[in-house]
């Protein structure tokens, strides 16, 4: 890690001395010093952070060096912040006496004559420089080419379990009478989840089941949390049922839910339950016995948890791997090229992996993450050297059990990480246990916390990879290394989110905690592991706040005046009951450049000017925390990257929250939120001048001169909320080599009533964002353009309200690219026709609200990749279409609002049940 930071330090030294030349004038020549002694000590790190879990006097001489190079940066902050305008963030260079001058050239000679003692102090601990070619950056053409080509192979991977299947479909199927309960249990790593995963995805479950409901547990149980989400998701409810389920007092919920089980045959799985208590408190929403064979799943390391015998419950114990099933799961992730003609492996390769394996003990956890660790290794050399260090690892490990190996294989992953993915895997600490992760926010946040390098922005094959694109290669690294899982997946395969294993978190934490990465606070367990070595150096915070917390009862972060993090994390419901904490964040943390207060209730309406003294920040998000009046002061964060001004979760237009005109002043703006509404200003927004935007979202048409998108050239997302402008925005495509070059997410959505009645040209919309991947347009459309006008990069089209006479089909069928086709009133014909061969990669097509849609011709060929189809609301539509038994791959069928002859006709026994006979999830709703 500290190669992690004092790379960081390099380079914004050298940014410093090019951006703040004036306001370092007289000590730019010690600030250059220092960076050319860092650069000296760069060299001998990557030995050094290797070296540092064998040797103890290492370890002191690195924690050294990384609490100096914090030093410098915590220096040269606190002397701009304290020269900062408060008028908007500018150096007013007159107000600087030579003193504050010879002071901070005084610190940074005393750091850097530290620097200077440790380098001399190299070869007492026979610390060597890195080798000629080793180089800084670890994106080479082959890594690179790695991580982009297989990033999207996310599944998990399945050994061993074909008996361990079998047995249990019959317990959860064919025993409904005498097992209510099934428990997996076992170690951790073992593969619990992964069984119960490939459980709940198969064909013979899907068939049998009715609704199906997945929770995870964790060591920190809610009942309410656990119930309320497992209802949600049992019976799909409106927004109206939603909202009374969320207002039901705790008993009113568990009968509720308790009552589903016995009306319809669920399958329930509870994933990761710790502890009997916990069990027990769950119960009383779950009935002893249902004449419809509901059934529950659980996952646990206790076998105590599950064993009732009221409940008729069943333990299944899984075996670990043997040597040939470990070696098959080995080879999946080692080598992604396996299953390629005349792919070999090599053999000096295989007796080095072979051996390997067997240091895992048979658990797939541990064998997957060595595989993922050495799928980066392309020589045997390399091998070798991951050889002699797994017997290192495992050689220092006092037991020898198999939790030990364990946790030395893992121990290992991160020591093998490249420099650069080591903060942001440790970064992940932050996270409670078992939360879903949204990808998107996590990859800024990298970027505002530096761990992407500005040398990684370049032009590749004329497309201009951002610092974002290039942290999402990180993360997509540490998924292929199975450091990281893949959470919920995006409609066209894009991952949403992400989650860290149990035992991979305790790893992250136990990491974080030497490194004295973060702070973690709150009521969580495992939270007491996550205290590092020194509360008053730490550089990030996060926050778990809880119901039992006082909310001020945290003095240690307070401590700390250099952090340059903090995160808040809260359950559902909860709100801050002391005002003050906000206030306390903005006096005592000048130098912050992350802070996610996302979803912190009871704050004041209106926002505290002090927030404009946090001149530091580049990461800011109020998404959810009801504040319904920004302050002037925010014009002082001219070095802002991501702002949430999402404030409120409604979409009514009650919902406005009032924005001033401060944003012009944001030109490093790389992602923009704004609220639903934005209220009256005194003057319009300006953003003209945002020429770094990439994302845009809620572009206030009203507050705004709509032809200044044009001068956002690298907007990548833009959302249009409001109808009234639809129109005005098409037009300034006109003439046609007007465009928005790098766009690839657009969205003209409302939240009125009912769709939009204005022509939209959507000709014109794609000549002027010839580079869109998602596109989802509400209102009329008079004609599709033909099928060579839409961009052959469009893989999501959602058309709302388009009302078109003539049958869509035939020219979206014949997009390349497309996965996935929403059309609600898109179609006011009566039949529609998917030709042969046509969607040829579409993977989900939803079709509602069609009032004269009588008959559907689907050809054989046609859609050979459908996985997921929706049929609601068409109701002069009597049957399904004969082609639809040529879709082999369909596995979900969903039909919601259709007449009672249609759902009949698909039932089992019914006359069309043939066509959709091989589907293994039918679900009909209401």
């Amino acid at each position: 890690m500290a190669e992690s930071v004092v790379s960081y330090l390099l380079e914004r030294l050298e940014g410093l001395l090019v951006q703040e030349a004036n306001l370092l004038l007289g000590v730019n020549n010690e600030v250059g010093q220092m960076q050319r002694e860092l650069k000296r000590m760069h060299c001998f790190l990557k030995d050094a952070d290797k070296r540092q879990d064998d040797d103890q006097s290492v370890k002191n001489w690195v924690s050294e060096i990384r609490e100096a190079a914090y030093d410098v940066e915590d220096v040269i902050d606190n002397f701009i912040v304290k020269f900062a305008s408060k008028k908007g963030g500018r150096i007013r260079n007159s107000i600087l006496h030579g003193v504050e001058i010879h002071n901070l050239a005084s610190e940074i000679e005393k750091i850097k004559s530290r620097i200077s003692d440790l380098t001399r102090s190299l070869q007492t601990y026979g610390i060597t420089a890195r080798k000629e070619g080793d180089g800084s950056r670890f994106a080479t053409d082959r890594q690179r080419q790695l991580r982009w080509s297989y990033s999207h192979v996310v599944e998990e991977h399945i050994v061993g379990f074909e008996e361990n299947i079998n047995e249990l479909i019959v317990k959860l199927i064919h025993e409904e009478e005498r097992c209510r309960v099934v428990s997996i249990c076992g170690m951790g790593g073992l593969g619990k989840t992964t069984l119960a995963k490939t459980l709940y995805h198969h064909a013979d479950i899907r068939r049998h089941f009715e609704a199906f409901a997945w929770a995870y547990i964790s060591q920190q149980c809610r009942p309410r949390e656990v119930w309320e989400g497992i209802l949600l998701k049992l019976i799909a409810p409106s927004k109206e049922e939603k909202e009374e389920i969320l207002r039901m007092r705790d008993e009113e919920l568990a009968k509720k839910l308790y009552k589903v089980q016995q009306e319809k045959k669920c399958l329930i799985v509870i994933d990761d339950i710790w502890t009997s208590e916990a069990w027990e408190t769950l119960r009383p929403a779950f009935p002893v016995a249902t004449t419809v064979g509901s059934k529950i799943l659980l996952t646990t390391r206790n076998k105590k948890v599950g064993l009732d015998d009221e409940l008729n419950g069943f333990l299944h114990e899984p075996e670990c791997l043997n040597e040939e099933q470990s070696w098959e799961l080995f080879q999946q992730k080692a080598f992604p090229g396996k299953d390629k003609p005349g792919f070999v492996v090599n053999k000096d390769m295989e007796n080095l992996g072979r051996e390997m394996v067997g240091s895992c003990a048979g658990l797939p956890l541990a064998i997957i993450v060595l595989g993922g660790l050495l799928a980066t290794k392309e020589t045997p050399y390399e091998w070798d050297m991951v050889h002699k260090n797994i017997k290192s690892h495992l050689a220092r490990s006092k037991e020898r059990g198999k939790q030990a190996r364990l946790s030395e294989v893992l121990a290992l992953s991160y020591h093998e990480l490249p420099y650069q993915l080591k903060p942001c895997f440790l970064h992940l600490s932050q996270f409670p246990e078992d939360f879903e992760i949204p990808t998107k926010k996590l990859v800024r946040q990298w970027v505002a916390e530096g761990f992407v390098s500005l040398q990684d922005e370049v032009d590749v094959d004329e497309r201009h990879e951002t610092m974002e694109e290039v942290a999402k290669s990180y993360l997509h690294d540490l998924i292929n290394r199975s450091m990281v899982q893949v959470g919920v997946k995006g409609s066209t395969g894009t991952i949403k989110t992400c989650r860290l294993h149990d035992l991979m978190r305790d790893l992250c934490l136990s990491k974080a905690r030497q490194e004295n990465f973060i702070h973690i606070i709150g009521a969580l367990p495992s939270s007491a592991n996550s205290r590092p070595t020194s509360v008053s150096r730490i550089r990030r915070c996060a926050i778990h706040l809880d119901h039992n917390n006082h909310d001020l009862a945290f003095p240690e972060y307070q401590k700390n005046p250099n952090l340059r993090s903090l995160f808040f994390f809260r359950p559902k419901k909860h709100r801050i009951r002391d005002r003050r904490l906000l206030k306390s964040v903005f006096d005592k943390f000048k130098l912050l450049k992350v802070l996610d207060l996302e979803g912190i209730k009871g704050l004041e309406e209106k926002l505290s000017e002090d927030v404009g003294t946090l001149v530091q920040l580049r990461f800011l998000s109020l998404k959810k925390t009801r504040i319904r009046e920004l302050p002037t002061s925010l014009i002082n964060l001219v070095g802002l990257q991501t702002l949430n001004l999402q404030t409120i979760d409604k979409v009514s237009w009650e919902s406005t929250v009032q924005v001033p005109n401060i944003l012009w002043k944001m030109e490093q703006l790389r992602h923009l939120y704004l609220p639903k509404w934005c209220g009256n200003v005194t003057d319009n927004l300006q953003l003209a001048n945002l020429s770094n935007l990439q994302t845009l979202v809620n572009f206030p048409a009203d507050k705004c001169d709509v032809r200044d998108l044009l001068l956002l050239t690298n907007l990548r997302k833009l959302v249009l909320n409001d109808p009234r402008h639809f129109e005005s925005f098409v037009q300034i495509f006109e003439p046609p080599n007007k465009t928005l070059p790098y766009l690839t997410s657009l969205s003209l959505k409302t939240d009125l009533l009912s769709f939009p009645d204005k022509v939209v040209d959507l000709r014109k919309l794609l000549l002027g964002c010839p580079r869109l991947c998602k596109l989802h347009v509400e209102g009329r459309i008079e004609n599709l353009p033909r099928d060579n006008e839409f961009p052959s990069s469009l893989t999501k089209l959602t058309l709302w309200g388009s009302r078109l006479a003539e049958d869509p089909m035939e020219a979206l069928g014949k997009l390349p690219r497309l996965k996935y086709l929403s059309g609600w009133e898109v179609f006011i014909g009566k039949k529609m026709t998917c030709s042969k061969n046509s969607f040829p990669q579409l993977k989900t097509l939803l079709l509602r609200g069609l009032p004269k849609f009588q008959e559907w011709t689907i050809e054989e060929g046609a859609m050979p990749t459908l996985n997921r189809l929706g049929i609601s609301d068409c109701y002069k539509l009597k049957m399904v279409p004969d082609g639809l038994r040529f879709v082999t791959t369909l596995r979900e069928l969903e039909i919601r609002w259709m007449s009672r002859a249609f759902k009949t006709s698909v039932e089992e026994d019914g006359e069309d049940f043939y066509k959709v006979q091989h589907v293994p999830s039918i679900v009909f709703l209401n």
